[in-house]
């Protein structure tokens, strides 16, 4: 049951990022309170990350909540999508919304290998955005 949530999670997710490329870029993102930042306040914001959030919110509760937080890793600025229980993995993603790696979960807790550091050597750790529901 866990695997076809995820799948389905998943595919929504990549509808989503495709649809992106057919919308105008939004340029506000929803900040940790849930409201909009303007383009000044934050770095810019982009339209992937909106829909994502979005998507969450729609989504069932994770266990634990999904959040979303932005780091420097690389010298470069990354978003990164907590895990949800157990082996699903989590998620970092560069500002255009692709896919950089899965830096832990997976069956061996490890990730998909691709940024083995990445929990130890990200820097400038914002959140921008947290699941506030409670589980049923």
């Amino acid at each position: 049951m866990a695997v076809l949530k995820y799948t389905a999670w998943l595919m929504a997710l990549l509808l989503l990022m495709a649809m992106e490329s057919c919308q105008t870029t939004d340029t506000t993102v929803p900040d940790v309170a849930g409201e909009k930042a303007s383009e000044q306040a934050k770095p810019q914001p982009t339209a992937w990350l909106s829909e994502m959030i979005r998507g969450l919110k729609e989504d069932s509760v994770a266990n634990p909540p999904a959040k979303v937080y932005r780091y420097t890793y690389n010298e470069q600025e990354v978003y990164y999508l907590t895990g949800r229980c157990c082996d699903i993995p989590s998620k970092v993603y560069d500002v255009d919304g692709n896919l950089l790696c899965e830096p832990d979960g997976g069956i061996t807790g490890k990730g998909d290998g691709r940024c083995p550091d990445f929990l130890d050597t990200r820097t400038n750790e914002t959140l921008i955005w947290e699941d506030k529901r409670e589980a049923n």
